[in-house]
């Protein structure tokens, strides 16, 4: 009787690491969203029928009273892998930008990006380039000046939810490089560890962690070469029911923020936001913060 070797069980594809900007991006999205310290800000998303996305976005400072918005318009052209963005902003800058992915190679995305200023007849032009597979994330970019392009790259490498990176940029026209940063990580489902070597002066570390369905906290600390200082940080956000969350952190300068987050309904969001001196509670200067999204 013929005996029949089992085969093994096919193996699932690595997953494919983030970029280098990505890293560690969980836990400083504890720290940065649900919040808007000084603000009033109103973002407003529709997208008309012919699949034409607009992307509108105002906000004054309550400080200085300077008023901020943008306006940015995007279609995407499915069946050829293009994305045509327009942007226009209150400083009266233009900017144009046309990707395309996935058509000249998988995992291949190049990007022209082109701004213009009318008022000081200011151009700049950039070619950006990133490609990702199982294991393996790169990116390259070119800005180009007259002075002489700058040229930006990065790579990051994952194996069993272990991430290592490297970021560079070279001046041209200096002729040497002007960053030079490492970043190693570990990643699961509900945790992540990331920490970093910027320039071989500036250290930093971040710790992120899904304690539950409703609950992620994160902790992130930086000190740099020469100094006695270390800055550390605690955050935590919580999800109170499927439509409002609160989100709180503090850092070693006893700077306390709270935010809540509302979704008044479908496509209506509503955030507030208090920064609190812990050690000057009653001299004033804390912040307040309000923001407004509409989608539609």
């Amino acid at each position: 009787m013929a005996t029949r070797l089992a085969c093994p069980p096919p193996r699932s594809p690595m997953a494919i690491p983030p970029s280098y900007v990505d890293l560690g991006k969980s836990a400083r999205d504890i720290f940065n969203k649900g919040y808007g310290f000084g603000l009033v800000k109103l973002d407003v998303k529709t997208k008309s029928a012919s699949g034409v996305e607009f992307t509108t976005s105002g906000s004054s400072n309550t400080d200085t009273g300077k008023v901020n918005g943008s306006l940015e318009t995007k279609y995407k052209w499915a069946e050829y892998g293009l994305t045509f963005t327009e942007k226009w902003n209150t400083d009266n800058t233009l900017g144009t930008e046309v990707a395309i992915e996935d058509q000249i190679a998988k995992g291949l995305k190049l990007t022209f990006d082109t701004t213009f200023s009318p008022n000081t007849g200011k151009k700049s032009g950039k070619i950006k380039s990133a490609y990702k597979r199982e294991c393996l994330n790169l990116g390259c970019d070119v800005d180009f000046d007259f002075a002489g392009p700058a040229i930006h790259g990065s790579a990051v490498f994952g194996y069993e939810g272990w991430l290592a990176g490297y970021q560079m940029t070279f001046d041209s026209a200096k002729s040497k490089l002007t960053r030079n940063n490492f970043s190693v990580g570990y990643k699961t489902g509900d945790f992540q560890l990331h920490t970093n070597v910027n320039d071989g002066s500036e250290f930093g570390g971040s710790i992120y962690q899904k304690v539950s369905d409703n609950l992620e906290t994160a902790v992130n600390l930086a000190w740099t070469a020469g100094s006695n200082s270390t800055r550390f940080g605690i955050a935590a956000k919580y999800k109170l029911d499927s439509t409002a969350s609160i989100s709180a952190k503090v850092n070693n300068s006893s700077l306390v923020g709270v935010g809540y987050t509302q979704t008044l309904r479908p496509g209506v969001k509503l955030t507030l936001s208090a920064l609190i001196d812990g050690k000057s509670i009653n001299a004033g200067g804390h912040k307040l913060g309000l923001g407004l999204e509409l989608e539609a």
